[in-house]
């Protein structure tokens, strides 16, 4: 990395796990061009309006935290165009980018990759039977989430493990459409997160888009999850959060790795 100032610290670094703390846009104009193998990016999805939702079976608000807060159309998409762009600077030529949201983000996400000359690789809508029912019963209850897969031009030869991929879809050739229920409870042992992805959605991606000694990078950290199956399958992983109770989790998350992958 180059140098970084006060607001851009490492906060954490162990083995090949590194977390830093402040804004995902500064802390990615602090690392090197062209260094990093893989990005798994789950940006806000900009809902908390008030609304309400269900969760485990109760009914609760949708309100996440200010980093959630809406914003207008042209405000989300010049924000996704601007850390989008920090991504492809940082990613490797052929590097590639997943992208992971709902039809409140993910359309903008979309056209600020082709804008930035991007080639999109597949368009993955994972399947979530478990997903929680609509309360308001004026519409059609949410089960998918969509994940783009991106290579960082028309040229770039990106790398996809299709044989892996076949062999633990009993040797199949893997198709678009996933199947992964939503978090359980042990996931969340260590901590809550409000738009924590199951382990085993990580563990696919990271599995298709990279190799062993890969670098991985999610500038929305979260919980972490990306780091932990990045670490799980011996890839090195930088996660980026401008919030410290998030690092935190992650680092609880981390420490109890062991424990976390008998869970799931």
């Amino acid at each position: 990395m180059k140098n970084s100032n006060a607001m851009n610290q490492v906060y954490y670094k162990n083995g090949d796990l590194m977390l830093i703390l402040g804004d995902s846009v500064d802390v990615m104009k602090n690392i090197d061009a062209e260094s990093v193998d893989m990005i798994f990016a789950d940006p806000p999805y900009f809902l908390s309006n008030g609304g309400i939702t269900c969760s485990s079976g109760a009914m609760v608000s949708v309100n996440k935290a200010k980093w959630d807060m809406g914003k207008t159309v042209e405000q989300m998409h010049e924000f996704n165009m601007l850390w989008i762009s920090e991504c492809k600077r940082i990613l490797k030529p052929n590097g590639t980018i997943w992208i992971s949201g709902t039809f409140h983000n993910i359309y903008s996400c979309g056209l600020a990759l082709q804008l930035q000359g991007f080639r999109l690789l597949n368009n993955i809508t994972w399947y979530k039977r478990n997903a929680p029912p609509n309360l308001s019963c004026r519409y059609f209850t949410h089960s998918t989430e969509t994940v783009l897969w991106a290579k960082k031009s028309e040229k770039a030869k990106h790398y996809f493990n299709y044989e892996l991929m076949k062999e633990i879809n009993d040797n199949k050739q893997m198709r678009d459409v996933w199947e992964i229920p939503a978090i359980n409870k042990k996931e969340k042992k260590h901590g809550e997160f409000p738009t924590q992805k199951p382990l085993a959605l990580l563990e696919r991606i990271i599995l298709a888009s990279t190799r062993e000694g890969d670098l991985v990078l999610d500038p929305f950290n979260g919980s972490g999850t990306t780091g932990i199956a990045a670490i799980k399958n011996n890839r090195k992983y930088i996660g980026i959060d401008n919030e410290k109770d998030y690092l935190d989790l992650t680092i609880r998350r981390y420490e109890n790795i062991s424990e976390i992958l008998q869970s799931v």
